[in-house]
């Protein structure tokens, strides 16, 4: 597939990620019922209104397979064989939007060959979207003004700023922050950790804990485009359908290219 053909789907993307926004902040004001799945993580029905509606526009652009969160289980020897698909995160972030705090993204990617190359990560609380498409850079949109064309910080000074998890903090984060040069920490929710790198608003975003494929894949190739890396802690890029299960190893993800951040490892 060409360059031209994932642009040409951009704009689909992008709307159906605003429209399953929509529904998710429509659900968003009232008293909704939180469930919890089976490895304990929590539900709403927000979440499955906009996986329902994602799936169904998606099917409407392309014939491409799709993988969402709500819909994952299909076993490896079937997807193994899959050249280009969807991966979707309807809502990611629910911790975030149960706690009703905004920072939670409706993420879509398209995969081709194990590499994200085309992402869309959309804010519905602030009606902002995030958007790559392969050799086509990266941008940022608020509401209906123009969009703005981002890339990530190069250099860093002794202002080291580090975009870290509101959720999720484990031991082996601490150790690797205790390691970093002075930094200031800014705590936010869902992919928004990686469009703060995208944009050059942070520096680094080490995740040293659990995160699924479709936690990613999207915000990957935003920062990718960008101009930054997503790596596991060898320094290897982050790949996707490559094994049966969908967690990702422990992930870097940095502006400057040419700094070593696995040293800290």
């Amino acid at each position: 597939m060409t360059e031209n053909h994932y642009s040409s789907l951009l704009d689909p993307v992008k709307t159906i990620a605003e429209v399953a926004g929509e529904k998710i902040m429509a659900i968003y004001g009232t008293e909704f019922k939180v469930d919890t799945k089976e490895d304990k993580s929590p539900l709403t029905e927000a979440d499955l209104a906009a996986h329902h509606y994602i799936v169904e526009e998606l099917e409407k652009i392309s014939s491409y397979p799709i993988i969402s969160e709500e819909s994952s289980d299909i076993p490896f020897a079937e997807r193994s064989s899959w050249e280009t698909y969807w991966l979707v995160d309807p809502l990611d972030g629910t911790k975030e939007f149960i706690k009703r705090n905004g920072d939670f993204t409706v993420n879509i990617a398209l995969i081709h060959q194990h590499h994200p190359v085309l992402g869309v990560v959309y804010v519905p609380f602030k009606r902002e979207s995030y958007y790559a498409v392969e050799e086509g850079g990266a941008f940022k949109q608020t509401m209906d003004e123009a969009p703005q064309n981002i890339s990530v910080k190069k250099q860093f000074t002794d202002d080291l700023v580090v975009a870290g998890s509101s959720s999720h903090v484990t031991e082996e984060l601490k150790q690797y922050l205790d390691k970093l040069p002075q930094h200031e920490l800014i705590s936010i929710g869902s992919s928004l950790k990686f469009c703060l790198v995208a944009e050059g608003t942070a520096d680094l975003y080490p995740r040293i804990g659990l995160t699924s494929e479709w936690d990613t894949g999207a915000a990957q190739c935003v920062v990718e485009q960008a101009g930054g890396l997503v790596t596991d802690l060898q320094g290897n890029k982050l790949q996707y359908n490559t094994k049966e299960s969908f967690l990702n190893p422990f992930f870097l993800v940095f502006g400057n290219t040419s700094y070593d951040w696995t040293q800290y490892v």
